[in-house]
Order: C-alpha cells, then structure tokens, then sequence
C-alpha cells in the first residue's frame, strides 16, 4: 500500500531518571488522496480504470479510518457511492489543481506547527497523530479517534495555501497535545466536589480552547490569528471580535442557567453549539482572554489557567484590571456572581 509519510519526532528529558521521552509522533498520511488522484489522472488520459485501481482506493488507510468515522456516526458510506463520485465530472474537471494542492501540502515543514502546538502546551503534554489530507464529497475537516489512535482528517481543499495548511495543522495539534495533559487528575478529582450544574459549566470552559490553539497557531499575541488567512476570514474575524463584550456576557447567561439548571439537555446543546459558529465566542472570546492573560501574566501563567477549568476564569478576570489600565482598552469581565459560584 503506497503512501507518503512525514515524521517528525521531538525528544525531551523528564523524570527523576532523565529518560528520553517523546513528545511529538506526527505522520501525514496521503494514500487516499493519491489512490483517488491516479484514477482522474486515467480518466482523463482515457485510461482503463481496474478493478486493482479501486482496490488502491478501498483498502487505502485514509479511506479505511474515514469509512470507520463516517459508520461510527450512523452516516451512509457506500463504495459504490463514492465511486460515483471520483467519477464525477466536477471532480475530474479539478483534478490537475487537486494534485498542485497535494504536492504543495507534502512540502508542509511538520515540524514548524508541531514547535508551534508544543510552545502553548504543559511540559507533560505528548502529540501523536496521524494526519490524513483527502479527497471526499464532503468539504468539511475533522479529528477522530483521539483516545487511542488521533486522527485528524483535513479536507484537501485548493483555496488552502501551505501555510494556512500549516496554521490548521498546529491548531490541531494543539487540541490533541493539550488533551494528553489537561487537565491533570488533581483537579480531575476537585472539579467532582461541585455541583452537578457548576461541573458542566466548568466543563464547557473547554470549549474556550478554540480560542488557545488560534493563538498557538499564530504563534503569539502579536501575531493576527487570521494572518495567514483570505482577507474575508481575517474580516470576519474582526468583525466578531469587536463584539467581544457583548459574547462575554451571552457566555455567562448561558454559564449562570446551566448551573441554575433552567436548561434542558437539548438547550444545553444548542445554545453551547451555536457559541462554535463559524469561529463564533468559543474562539473570539477564548482568543481574547488568552492574550490578555499572556500579555499580562506570562505565557506560563496562560498555560496553567487553561489546564485547571476553576482557575480561567478567575485569572482572566484579575489580568483584565491590570490589561485595561494599560492599554486604555474596556474588554468585559467575568461578574462576580459567576466567580463566586467557581471559589477558588
């Protein structure tokens, strides 16, 4: 089975002991992608197109996890479906600048957004992934299988540059890196002692790890989250994030009647779902009080507060005092009802 494999391996020495450990083990996998782009390359040329080249297709490790991600979500998945879309038109019709992106996205330098995930994660945090750029019907971009195999499948889109490949790849990353470290199983163990509501409510602090990985993938709080991107992203962008006070304080309702328990579980879901958006609260307010913590109390600081759920909001509220007076600015705060329920 050919596939093209990237790997880059980081080592660190931990422990009283001062073993090697490794940090970072990330293979990008194209088998999938160049199966599927040989069968348009013989379409086009008028070529027979065998039993054997489908095999390449099928049996391929990108397809095989993809079916097994789309089955595990109850979503049809036929081979004969999918065949009748590598035959499409549409999609032969794009297949020279499918392999331009292809070649472009193998040239990706692994080990920039690996340092990059790495710089805005704990010293324990480990990266294993496999990464799988694909050619599908679906234009969307995913992880999977984080517990015991991650993948992360990455639509192959030919609007993505290298670097914006890149950018998405250590935003990735970072969610898998801070996965295997945070939290830790101390305050594991001290979220259980709230109650039911404020345990969700800390729970879905989480989701403000949108926000952490834009800033680790853009390298730092000076560095524009969009900088990378289409100057309609980067628009977009700004657009959302001037609306920052405001977000603040429609997270918070939904913090406060989650822990009152005025949600229903359908509720619940649909109003922290509608929070994600195309990079919606979860990332434009995550963002924002990550920089502020960094700028204010170090990066160090900003790892820890976003490892233990109790400590993020409290931080940001204390950093945003001190971020304001000196840079003449009036982002919002965390009330104090909400931070007394937290207590710590």
């Amino acid at each position: 089975m050919k596939r093209i494999i990237i790997i880059f391996t980081a080592l660190i020495l931990f422990g009283a002991t001062g073993a090697a450990a490794q940090r970072v083990d990330l293979e990008i996998v194209t088998d999938e992608a160049d199966a599927v782009l040989r069968i348009l390359e013989k379409k086009e040329n008028a070529q027979e197109i065998t039993p054997a080249d489908w095999e390449k297709i099928f049996s391929s490790e990108g397809y095989t996890r993809l079916k097994k991600r789309e089955t595990a979500f109850k979503r049809p998945f036929e081979e004969t479906a999918f065949q009748k879309f590598v035959l499409s038109n549409e999609l032969g019709a794009r297949r020279k600048i499918l392999a331009e992106t292809l070649a472009a996205w193998k040239k990706t330098d692994v080990e920039r957004p690996a340092a990059m995930a790495l710089a805005y994660l704990p010293a324990a945090a480990r990266i294993r992934a496999r990464v799988y750029p694909v050619i599908k019907p679906a234009d969307n971009s995913f992880v999977f299988d984080l517990k015991e195999n991650p993948a992360i499948f990455l639509y192959l889109d030919p609007a993505v540059t290298r670097e914006q490949f890149e950018n998405t790849l250590a935003h990735e990353l970072h969610h898998i890196g801070f996965g295997t470290a945070c939290p830790t199983a101390e305050v594991t163990d001290a979220l259980k002692k709230y109650s039911p509501g404020m345990q969700k409510v800390l729970d879905w602090t989480g989701a403000f790890g949108e926000g952490f990985a834009m800033l680790a993938a853009a390298g730092g709080p000076d560095v524009h989250p969009h900088a990378v991107s289409a100057p309609e992203d980067k628009a977009r962008w700004d657009k959302d994030l001037a609306n920052f006070n405001n977000d603040l304080k429609a997270v918070e309702k939904f913090f406060l009647d989650l822990d009152a328990g005025k949600l229903s579980a359908e509720k619940e879901r649909e109003t922290a779902f509608s929070f994600f958006g195309v990079q919606g609260p979860w990332y434009t307010v995550g963002w924002q009080m990550a920089v502020v913590i960094e700028k204010t109390d170090g990066r160090a600081r900003l790892i820890e507060d976003f490892c233990d759920p109790r400590r993020l909001l409290p931080a940001y509220n204390k950093a945003v005092v001190k971020y304001n007076r000196r840079h003449k600015t009036q982002l919002a705060s965390w009330s104090k009802e909400l931070i007394d329920k937290i207590g710590l």
